[in-house]
């Protein structure tokens, strides 16, 4: 038995948590058949020489949990009594029951002061003041520092270190955004930091381990800080989305700030803390306008080479000055930081018209763009950024209301004209794109113009881990697959949109929606964490949940308050008990969760039903429809969800009264939306009430009542025909909102082939129509030309592929059981996938030859255990275990625990 993997729930790192009680996770693996965890310890110390010792010194442990008898990998509570100490190390070793193998991970340094970083007070009055009311050992002691300005900054400090420390710890923060370094070198891979939250509640620090990077005698910390939407830059000729219209955009401060603490400790056991202050240094940046909408300007001639190095000379640079700073408090950034992933080298590049050069990146993605240019100094280049093109191939935005897109979203920039290649490369703006624009440049040199040499494109996104693969005999199938994973990786940062592009907004819609299809493809706990923080700080004192968070431009009417927007503060803590085992964020969200329904009682109609809303957005473009269908099926799991909550906080009355609340809105919907009366058809069907009194019977409003368990068993096969009558054409009619649950039903009711037919229909609404149309991800609507091409709110399909198709899905919380349902009933013949739960690698192999007898290839980690569907009309199945014994069995479902497997089934 080994550990493969452990950690700490809700967060990516941990060099930094300011939390007062954590919960601990790990994964196990054994080539023993028989081998369980039957029980463990865990212990956590500030002395990692103490958890080396066979017997430790239990007095002098900072949390010992005793022998546990348990199985549970997962959600283990670590709360001491004593709390945890600030900018302290602490270690921790699992050790398993009748095993002598440990796992020892770091949490180091946990800094939890009492008192946040709020400088709502100006740090002249905080000198004079602070003692009376805070904590002077514990607090943090750096204040805000910039230049006073709003446009991006470098700040700089050199300092003398007598001696090499054992451990640098560096925590900072600058905003909107900023990039830190440490004596010239990159302090880590992060990019865009710190993620995006509402500023006036909440300031993400983060944190870094510099320790290799500093040495005895002169060091240098360097920061270059830029807009973000903190303090968002229009300039004074490009596209800024908030402000697009009727620019309800307001900034959330006026001056770019930066804070930083590093806090170095010697062998000795002291412990020095270097802080921002004024006495570093400030100049203005080479880049002259930082505009998130991937417009930045960029003047080489400006920027001070070796500007982050010890030995640079600062005299002519001007002192800091303290600010205010931002108004929220700073905590932690739990969830995994933006970092670059793979590069897309041009799969063409051509000059449609002298002086510009395009380039074909063959794959749309969220992009971080790099060039390198040769030219006279001064010279001007253009870079464009387009996810369509004309017919000459010049960028093209193919909405007519968004032709600002087109033409204000630039970066300009100017050669310093060394005589050398010069790189560029974005600081702080993104977008997505496959097709780059590049004027004012030519291919060769003769041209009187400056050289392209090289243009590529960054895949930037979330560093969450990465857990699925998955691959099929179909082709078409394949390009689907690979156009939803482009899509929804583009989508994921210090937040999900729904498009890094035109909007960039943290819609909420699709956290929840998408979350089944995103935990195949990435571990999402700590993102999803974060996104819970950021909807609390949203939440608006009556209890409503607008429909993004953070809220950045202010919508009106449905487009602000709308449950299926709203009801991720509900779902999320669901979802991550389902997906991931864990509990951590139920304390904090029930209060909010309970807060919303209260709000929403407030808006029910008839007696209980919810039809206020979007309805299936999406649907005919951006038609509301079943707004009672959908809204109210919200309404009633958000009562299960809040009531869940409330039993794990062992609050039974008020779960009693959830229980209660959705079992009259059960009664509700079926009294006005059930129809049994109908003689004009042969079965109970769900009616929408678009246009009472008439009644219609849509695949949508029979999905939505299977899906939410809200058909009365004695109808539920009625019902079920009546939704595979209407989708019997084998067309999509649903809308964002519908989609995913009109997928789950056709699972449910064994029709993969009406899914198929469905994503590849020649007209729209369809996925193939998209990929023969040469595209790479997928669009925002059911339509050629879109405003957005990297939307990924119509992919829930990707859920269906893998639940369906590669037929895993979780059964208990974390895959702890799953199910393993091959798609023995549709056309794929080859079908193979992996995905690494949270505990361990599970991976499937289906195989079917031309006598129909199939092989299944099974990986089931330990400490799980899954069941194998078996058809109907099968004589008998082989199975044999690595390193174990064939066994042949009949039909019947399998039950198999840990371990690699081989079936052979043949059908009678």
């Amino acid at each position: 038995m080994q550990f493969t993997r452990c950690g700490i729930h809700g967060f990516h790192e941990v060099l930094g948590i300011d939390a007062d009680e954590l919960r601990f996770y790990w994964a196990l693996e054994s080539n023993v058949e028989s081998s369980v965890q039957i029980a463990y310890r865990i212990i956590l110390a500030t002395e990692s020489k103490l958890l080396e010792a066979a017997d430790p010194d239990v007095s002098r442990l900072a949390w010992d949990s005793g022998r546990v008898e348990s199985n549970e990998q997962r959600n283990i509570l670590c709360k001491p009594s004593g709390g945890f100490k600030s900018t302290c190390s602490y270690f921790w070793q699992s050790t398993m029951a009748q095993s002598s193998i440990s796992s020892r991970a770091i949490l180091d340094p946990v800094c939890c002061p009492p008192y946040s970083m709020n400088q709502t007070y100006m740090p002249h009055s905080s000198l004079i003041f602070r003692t009376w009311f805070e904590d002077e050992a514990n607090r943090w002691k750096a204040v805000w520092i910039g230049d006073g300005g709003d446009k991006p900054i470098y700040l700089r400090k050199s300092f003398q270190l007598a001696k090499q420390p054992t451990r640098a710890i560096l925590f900072a923060s600058g905003l909107g955004h900023f990039n830190m370094s440490v004596n010239g070198q990159p302090a880590s891979d992060h990019r865009l930091d710190p993620g995006w939250t509402n500023y006036h509640r909440r300031v993400q620090f983060t944190s870094y381990d510099v320790t290799s990077h500093l040495s005895a005698g002169e060091n240098a910390l360097g920061a270059h800080v830029g807009n973000g939407f903190y303090a968002g830059d229009q300039g004074e000729d490009r596209f800024f989305w908030p402000m697009y219209e009727d620019n309800t955009y307001v900034r959330y401060g006026n001056e770019l700030c930066f804070f930083c603490e590093l806090h170095l400790f010697y062998d000795d056991g002291s412990h020095d803390t270097l802080i921002s202050d004024p006495t570093w240094k400030v100049r203005k940046s080479a880049t002259t306008l930082a505009n998130i909408y991937a417009s930045e300007n960029h003047d080489r001639r400006l920027y001070p080479t070796n500007w982050d190095m010890p030995t640079f000379d600062d005299s002519n640079w001007a002192p800091a000055k303290p600010l205010t700073g931002p108004r929220g408090h700073i905590f932690y950034q739990t969830q995994p930081p933006v970092v670059l992933h793979e590069t897309f080298q041009p799969v063409k590049t051509y000059s449609p018209e002298d002086g510009v050069v395009c380039f074909d990146l063959g794959q749309n993605a969220s992009t971080m763009v790099q060039l390198v240019l040769e030219g006279a100094s001064g010279s001007e280049v253009i870079v464009r950024y387009s996810e369509t093109v004309n017919e000459d191939g010049t960028v093209l935005m193919p909405d007519p209301l968004f032709k600002q897109f087109e033409t204000g979203v630039f970066s300009r920039i100017y050669l310093a004209g060394t005589g050398e290649p010069e790189m560029w490369e974005p600081d702080f703006s993104f977008t997505s794109a496959r097709y780059i624009q590049v004027e004012g440049v030519s291919l060769t040199a003769g041209e009187g113009l400056p050289i392209v040499h090289s243009v590529v494109g960054r895949h930037i996104s979330s560093a969450a881990r990465r857990l699925g693969t998955m691959n099929t005999d179909k082709e078409d199938v394949n390009a689907l697959l690979n156009a939803c994973y482009w899509t929804f990786n583009s989508n994921l940062f210090s937040y999900h949109t729904d498009c890094p592009q035109i909007e960039k907004f943290g819609w909420l819609e699709v956290t929840h929606l998408l979350a089944p299809a995103t935990q195949y493809i990435r571990d999402m706990e700590s993102l999803y964490t974060k996104i819970l923080d950021d909807i609390l700080d949203t939440q608006e004192p009556n209890g409503l949940v607008p429909t993004m968070a953070p809220e950045i431009r202010y919508m009106c009417g449905p487009l602000h308050d709308t449950i299926t927007w709203g009801c991720a503060l509900c779902f999320l803590p669901d979802i991550l008990l389902k997906y991931y085992g864990s509990t951590h964020v139920i304390a904090k969200v029930y209060p909010a969760a309970v807060r919303y329904m209260e709000y929403m009682k407030t808006k029910e109609r008839r007696g209980g039903l919810i039809e206020h809303g979007l309805g299936d957005w999406g649907r005919d473009i951006a038609f509301g429809n079943h707004q009672a269908n959908i809204e109210t099926a919200i309404y009633y799991r958000c009562l299960q969800c809040v009531e869940m909550m409330a039993r794990e906080l062992g609050k039974m009355d008020e779960a009693e009264k959830f229980n209660a609340w959705a079992s009259r809105i059960y009664k509700v919907y079926n009294q006005h939306l059930l129809v049994t009366d109908d003689s004009s058809r042969p079965y109970a069907y769900y009616t929408s009430l678009d246009n009472y009194p008439e009644r219609d019977r849509t695949a949508i409003g029979q999905a939505m009542a299977l899906q939410f368990g809200l058909v009365p068993a004695e109808h539920q096969t009625d019902v079920m025909a009546a939704f595979v009558d209407d989708c019997s054409d084998g067309r999509m009619r649903a809308g964002e909102i519908g989609l995913r649950f009109l997928f789950n039903t056709l699972a449910d009711a064994k029709r993969p082939d009406l899914v198929l037919q469905m994503a590849r229909q020649e007209e729209h609404p369809s996925y193939m129509r998209f990929l023969r149309r040469g595209e790479t991800t997928l669009l925002e609507f059911w339509q050629d030309e879109c405003r957005s091409k990297c939307h990924d709110m119509l992919g829930t399909i990707y859920e269906w592929f893998y639940a369906a198709v590669l037929g895993l899905k979780p059964v208990d919380n974390a895959y702890r059981t799953f199910e393993i349902n091959p798609p023995y009933e549709a056309e794929f013949d080859f079908v193979e996938g992996a995905v690494d739960s949270p505990y361990g690698l599970i991976e499937v192999k289906f195989q079917r030859d031309a006598k129909k007898v199939v092989t299944l290839d099974l990986r089931v980690p330990f400490g799980t255990s899954a069941t194998v569907k078996i058809p109907m009309n099968v004589q008998k199945v082989e199975v044999t275990r690595e390193g174990g014994l064939k066994t042949v069995l009949d039909g019947e479902n399998l039950q198999v625990q840990h371990g690699n497997y081989k079936l052979v089934i043949q059908s009678s």
